[in-house]
């Protein structure tokens, strides 16, 4: 079976855990609920909100920094082109270019950028300049705009100097810490709640069932948690079982 080079954050209520799948996979991890609010916490806007997005549209991560304002609309997003390292062009696939449902929430935060300001270092001597974060919001404008001169955000450069160091403070590996990871995350969510397979495909515009089928292989339902915690639980048993007898017999 094809194998996911992404990585998820896999999380319990109140830790984060790595689940091993099958001999010479790779780690699978999810974002859980309350690591993905703490993570976003960490981060300033609007690399707060481009990380919100990304993990509640299943957007990739070049059809983010290519998003602009006429793109959003009231209950969806409309993808048709991307920007990848300093380059625009039209979605991955024909089947990539579509309007994708979101939350009213992932737009009302989207929209809430233009309402915000940040202060930035500007000149030398420690001086400080307040700017808006939305420079120009006219149709054919960029949803997420470099600070200082309104051009599209270098992916990369988000990924370093705000997603990994807000990863490394909660003690998730930064390296794990990536846009795909996100990406991902946004269809085992949807996989957790339930949702049927061809769905989750049509959302993440994935080309192939077996895409989406891979990452339902690489699910670990609760239940598999709970019957492997039971075995652990009998195992551990047994063994003090084992070590009292044996001290009762050298005794």
């Amino acid at each position: 079976m094809k194998r996911l080079r992404s990585l998820v954050i896999l999380a319990l209520p109140l830790a984060l855990a790595v689940v091993p799948l099958r001999a010479g996979d790779k780690a699978v991890y999810q974002t859980g609920k309350l690591e993905f609010e703490r993570l976003v916490e960490f981060v300033d806007e609007p690399y707060a909100t481009m990380i919100y997005i990304a993990v509640f549209s299943g957007l990739r991560v070049s059809e983010l920094v290519g998003l602009k304002w006429d793109d959003v609309r009231d209950d969806g997003i409309i993808v048709d082109e991307r920007y990848c390292r300093g380059d625009w062009s039209v979605t991955k696939t024909v089947g990539s270019s579509t309007t994708i449902g979101v939350a009213l929430s992932v737009i009302s935060r989207i929209r809430r950028l233009k309402t915000l300001e940040v202060e930035i270092n500007w000149g030398g001597k420690g001086a400080k300049k307040r700017i808006k974060l939305v420079r120009a919001a006219g149709p054919q404008d960029l949803v997420f705009q470099s600070l200082r001169n309104g051009t599209p955000m270098r992916d990369g450069n988000v990924l370093r100097r705000h997603l990994r160091p807000a990863a490394l403070k909660l003690g998730i590996d930064p390296k794990k810490a990536t846009w795909r990871s996100l990406r991902t995350s946004c269809a085992t969510w949807m996989i957790e709640a339930g949702a049927n397979p061809k769905d989750v495909q049509g959302h993440m515009r994935h080309s192939r069932i077996s895409t989406t089928m891979d990452i339902y292989a690489q699910h670990v339902p609760d239940s598999q948690r709970r019957a492997v915690s039971k075995m652990m639980d009998m195992v551990e048993s047994r063994r003090v079982q084992i070590d009292s007898s044996n001290n009762a017999t050298i005794n």
